[in-house]
């Protein structure tokens, strides 16, 4: 493997300190929260920037409705609270104020997925990206380490226009380049291969290519490739995998209603009729239990994945 962990990072950290450059950069920036500073990493931003935090308490719907106004007056607000929160219980505000009127506010999501951990289901969210893509206008970005979200938090500063940016508490891998910059709708090849690839995004990442150095202890030859941005997607980068390796494992912790793995299935349907198969959270809600222990019971690891792409080649 090319890529070297440099330690563990929660990439909730990556999106506090890609906050924190995005403030120094551009005045116009602007953090609002829930009740969560804390959670969501924006006490250096608070701290340096007082005059441009807003605590909104536990009302998200108020939130959302006061970084619409704020971005119509010019200013780039980042809201922010658990995934669940920050999606479900103020869907109607994102759709109404958010995304039908393009308002340039960036939904900063943290604790997404089942790597919550022992908080269980009712705060655990594995339904936030096939919410998020289901909007019109809106930028879906699920990074996979700490270096990439404070990247993707920098480019997401930039883009005009509403952004979903996903990201979780626990720490993970961290391995890509610390300077790459993040580049909104492109993909990333991390491995090339030439019998399968490991389509992933977020916490999956590192999993794929530890997966692919299985497979390749195995003689088969595995391509990953980083779909950070799961909208909009990079199509010329997936077909042109697809056409290379004939055959594509999808892995994400998430459902498998609307998420990545959907995202792909229909660009090949529609383009490149390609086998496929997924790594997910199937249909099912979390449960308790630390990171580590759910993402192996539901089968969101290496193993998983090795598993998939060898069922997968046999057909």
């Amino acid at each position: 493997m090319k890529y070297t962990d440099t330690g563990k990072k929660d990439t909730r950290s990556g999106f506090g300190a890609g906050l924190l450059e995005a403030g120094r950069k551009d005045s116009r920036v602007l953090a609002l929260t829930a009740d969560l500073k804390g959670s969501l990493k924006m006490d250096a931003f608070a701290a340096e920037f007082p005059e441009r935090f807003i605590q909104c308490g536990i009302a998200e719907a108020n939130m959302v409705g006061v970084a619409a106004g704020l971005a119509i007056t010019g200013k780039i607000p980042f809201i922010g609270s658990f995934a669940e929160f920050v999606t479900g219980r103020v869907y109607d505000q994102l759709r109404q104020e958010v995304s039908y009127g393009k308002a340039n506010v960036k939904i900063a999501s943290s604790h997404a997925g089942i790597t919550l951990g022992e908080d269980g289901a009712t705060h655990q969210t594995m339904e936030d990206i096939a919410l998020m893509r289901a909007l019109p206008e809106m930028v879906v970005i699920n990074p996979c380490d700490y270096n990439q979200t404070k990247q993707a938090t920098l480019a997401a500063a930039q883009w005009e226009g509403p952004v979903y940016l996903r990201f979780g508490r626990p720490g993970v891998p961290n391995f890509t380049p610390e300077d790459e910059p993040f580049v909104i709708g492109k993909a990333i090849v991390m491995n090339e291969g030439a019998d399968v690839t490991l389509c992933a995004t977020g916490h999956l990442v590192w999993e794929a290519l530890l997966a692919a150095d299985a497979l390749a202890a195995e003689g088969i030859s595995a391509e990953v490739v980083d779909f950070a941005t799961i909208k909009p997607l990079d199509e010329e980068a997936l077909l042109a995998s697809a056409r290379k390796t004939g055959a594509l494992v999808v892995a994400e912790e998430h459902n498998m209603a609307g998420g990545l793995g959907e995202a792909i299935a229909g660009v090949l349907a529609r383009n490149l009729p390609t086998p496929v198969t997924f790594v997910n959270g199937g249909d099912r809600f979390g449960q308790s239990g630390t990171p580590a222990e759910l993402m192996a019971a539901y089968g969101l690891n290496a193993d998983g994945i090795v598993l998939a792409a060898k069922k997968l080649l046999k057909k």
